[in-house]
């Protein structure tokens, strides 16, 4: 009998085809841009939409995004994308599409 161990998923970031990616603790994780949007926690729209609201705005994995939406339901606020300025108003815009709360913020 053979076993195959998994790694968490709340600990992976991509995937590429069949292969889940995890990242090296050394690896950055931020584009060196000083904008992110944040979003906050909503109690009235279904996760599901949330998740694909995340992935449509941010263009990220169904996994990042489902971290993230996680992220903010636990925690309050969740950093959803980071990037130049103009690209973080966008990316508001197409969450508050679904009147999430979100906002533009500075490093």
């Amino acid at each position: 009998m053979q076993i195959e161990l998994l790694p968490r998923l709340d600990t992976a970031t991509e995937t590429e085809g069949d292969v889940l990616v995890i990242p090296r603790p050394d690896e950055p994780t931020t584009t060196g841009s000083n904008y992110r949007v944040v979003l906050y926690n909503d109690d009235h729209t279904p996760i599901d939409a949330v998740v694909k609201q995340i992935i449509k705005a941010t263009e990220c994995s169904l996994i990042k995004a489902t971290k993230i939406m996680l992220e903010a339901h636990h925690k309050g606020r969740a950093v959803c994308y980071r990037g130049a300025k103009e690209k973080c108003h966008k990316v508001v815009a197409v969450l508050r599409e679904i009147r999430l709360q979100c906002e533009v913020d500075c490093d």
